[in-house]
């Protein structure tokens, strides 16, 4: 007889979500968690009495409670949660910067539609044709890849403004270089342009913390520190896992969210994990700074999506990093949300794990202090000196991802190849979150509600 209906490897927003839906029914649930913090790519640590987040920059998919059909009020009913038990904050304004040009967006959609109007006049009465194309498109309808960067070209016919639509929604959420599949782009475009950017009232801990309560108080069990070493298999089906410890636990069905060549490796699925392994990930520099000094050079905006050469290349670097784009945010400038003594802006760009994997440990010190000198220096370019102001400075790269996630080679997007129906070769082992293919928090989230509502509930 086993010993859960269901076992959840992951305890990220994923495995989270996933394991709430199916204890809310009656589902006896374990979700296994290999650190002692839940969360996953969107969690946090403590440095000299510090909160920081890893992931969460914004939440993606804002919506007004009477929005019954958008996906953040779809994932609350799911959870039998209660928007009024989360405070939430709208972004104050965000940009795309380019060389010459820049294009300003907030949660209002016709903001950036004047912006295109004023910076591109000619390309106007395409960028309305484009909306209209994306709002009749269903990106979740079955059918072969195509390629986003040649529906906007047919659209739009202007390089740059393909490249700045481009630049926020890849970063977001697209595993592949170059180019994306255009019903991944179909579903940023809603999720970034048109319902916009807002973060949680309080931090991610606060966060994750009502979502293990709500996950608890329905009866589910939560174990960290609980690494799994095989995922069990016999007879065509699997039969449960085997933690690290040597511990067997028994299960009538396993999700697992741990990304596609992870699920690959533990199961012996007959495939390569490197056939599967995603490779863009990035490295995030966090500054702490004096609060006024933070705020004045944050200008009124929540995120700064730049790009300083003549075309967007998206892709794994050839070197450490590559700081011609990134992302840079200021975590406290959404509307209302308090402010302390001292501010945040995280920096995010490209890097190569391959690059940082092969550095022996004291290389690999004194290699992240260097990037972290060039990524901060990068930013100053766009938003203004602030090095000498600087209280307390931290930085992660792909390898601190892949160590705490198990993402292979911290491909934080996880796989090109997404698996759109969450199956595997054995009829009871399932696969949720980034390689599922919904990416972002509330994506994830919906994933593996998803997953146990086609899956498992049925």
């Amino acid at each position: 007889m086993a010993d859960y209906q269901l076992i959840i490897i992951g305890g990220g927003l994923s495995g989270l979500a996933a394991g709430i839906r199916a204890a809310r029914f009656g589902c006896k649930t374990l979700i296994l968690e290999q650190h002692g913090l839940p969360g996953g790519l969107n969690s946090y640590y403590l440095r000299q009495g510090r909160l920081f987040e890893t992931g969460l920059h914004a939440m993606t998919n804002c919506a007004a409670p009477r929005n019954k059909h958008a996906p953040l009020n779809r994932l609350f009913r799911q959870l039998h949660l209660s928007r009024a038990q989360f405070d939430f904050h709208e972004q104050i304004g965000s940009e795309i910067r380019f060389p010459g040009c820049c294009l300003r967006f907030t949660n209002d959609p016709a903001v950036l539609e004047e912006e295109i109007a004023r910076t591109f006049p000619r390309q106007v009465d395409a960028f309305v044709r484009l909306k209209q194309q994306i709002a009749a498109h269903d990106p979740f309808a079955v059918g072969p890849w195509r390629s986003a960067r040649d529906f906007l070209h047919r659209q739009l016919r202007e390089q740059a403004l393909e490249d700045m639509l481009l630049l926020p929604l890849m970063i977001y959420g697209n595993a592949e270089e170059e180019d994306m599949d255009l019903s991944q782009f179909v579903i940023m475009f809603r999720a970034v342009f048109e319902e916009g950017f807002f973060r949680p009232g309080a931090t991610m801990r606060e966060f994750l913390d009502r979502l293990v309560d709500q996950y608890t108080n329905y009866g589910g069990e939560l174990r960290y520190r609980c690494p799994v070493a095989r995922i069990c298999t016999q007879s065509g089906r699997v039969t449960g896992v085997c933690l690290e410890n040597g511990q067997e636990l028994r299960a009538e069905t396993v999700l697992s969210t741990a990304g596609l060549p992870e699920t690959i490796r533990l199961s012996g699925w007959p495939a390569d994990p490197d056939d599967f392994s995603g490779r863009m990930s990035f490295m995030e520099t966090i500054s702490v700074l004096p609060q006024e000094k933070a705020s004045q050079l944050g200008r009124e905006r929540t995120i700064i999506f730049y790009n300083t050469q003549a075309k967007l290349h998206y892709r794994r670097p050839t070197d450490f990093l590559d700081t011609s784009w990134g992302v840079i945010c200021f975590p406290e400038q959404f509307i209302g949300r308090p402010t302390g003594e001292t501010g945040q802006i995280r920096v995010t760009n490209a890097a190569s794990y391959p690059l940082w994997k092969d550095l022996a440990p004291g290389d690999y010190a004194l290699e992240k202090q260097r990037q972290t000198r060039a990524a901060t220096a990068a930013s100053e370019e766009i938003i203004g000196n602030y090095q000498p102001s600087i209280v307390y400075q931290d930085s992660f790269t792909p390898v601190t991802i892949e160590r705490f996630t198990r993402k292979a080679q911290g491909a934080v997007y996880g796989s090109s190849r997404k698996i759109k129906d969450g199956r595997t070769p054995w009829p009871n082992l399932f696969v949720a979150g980034t390689d599922q293919g919904y990416l972002g928090i509330v994506g994830a989230m919906l994933s593996g509600i998803t997953m146990v509502n086609q899956h498992i509930l049925r």
